[in-house]
């Protein structure tokens, strides 16, 4: 199972004709297109769900799913639509209040990641709070997959320390994030292989122990 180059070429195609008659056009492209990264990530669901008890294979791919038309009420980029697909895999499909497996597909920027983006309130103190309880096993769950610390996404990221917490915390750094991210590229040539699902089923599997560590601090 894998990408495929017409899925990209469609993708290619709409972010240089970027509008609604453009796309009406290529309607039956942009429908091979999603068919061939719906039936991916339905593939995708199967091989996590035997290495993730929070992951079982009834869970909708559509469910997952990013929708590709773009809200423009409030951005000054009046696109009508996205020029990648996306979807964020949970129990939940994309709308987990939890840690779930995020993919991003597009041409040049293809990229996978687990973690939670922009946990609530009393999951975020939750998190933080077994940080600083139990910094050592966030480590060995990180370590387990080949991972530091320091490979957490820094791009949301509080600049002076959280409430609650002193600037001399020895895990004060980790304790400033405000979503708690692991990610990986991976490039077209590898997502157009026969071997993309497997790239991106065992980069995941690099991820889980650290997934399963915000579960933990969840209690989830």
């Amino acid at each position: 199972m894998k990408i495929e180059k017409a899925t990209f070429d469609f993708l290619n195609n709409l972010k240089e004709n970027n509008n609604r008659e453009w796309f009406q056009e290529n309607k039956p492209a942009y429908e091979a297109a999603l068919k061939n990264v719906t039936e991916f990530i339905e593939q995708i669901i199967v091989g996590l769900s035997g290495m993730d008890p929070h992951i079982n294979q009834d869970i909708s791919a559509k469910k997952c799913l990013f929708r590709i038309y773009r809200d423009v009420r409030f951005s000054k980029n009046k696109d009508p639509y996205k020029s990648w697909f996306a979807a964020g895999i949970s129990v939940d499909g994309r709308k987990l209040a939890g840690p779930e497996y995020y993919i991003h597909i597009e041409p040049n920027g293809t990229f996978i990641a687990v973690g939670y983006w922009r946990p609530d309130k009393n999951h975020l103190e939750a998190i933080r709070q077994e940080i600083d309880y139990s910094a050592p096993e966030l480590f060995e769950a990180l370590k387990k997959g080949g991972w530091k610390a320091e490979d957490l996404s820094s791009e949301d990221k509080l600049q002076r320390p959280p409430a609650g917490y002193s600037a001399d915390n020895e895990h004060i750094e980790l304790l400033k994030h405000r979503s708690f991210i692991l990610s990986m590229n991976i490039s077209r040539k590898d997502m157009e292989s026969s071997k993309a699902l497997e790239t991106v089923i065992s980069s995941y599997a690099t991820m889980i122990p650290f997934k399963e560590f915000i579960h933990q601090a969840l209690d989830q």
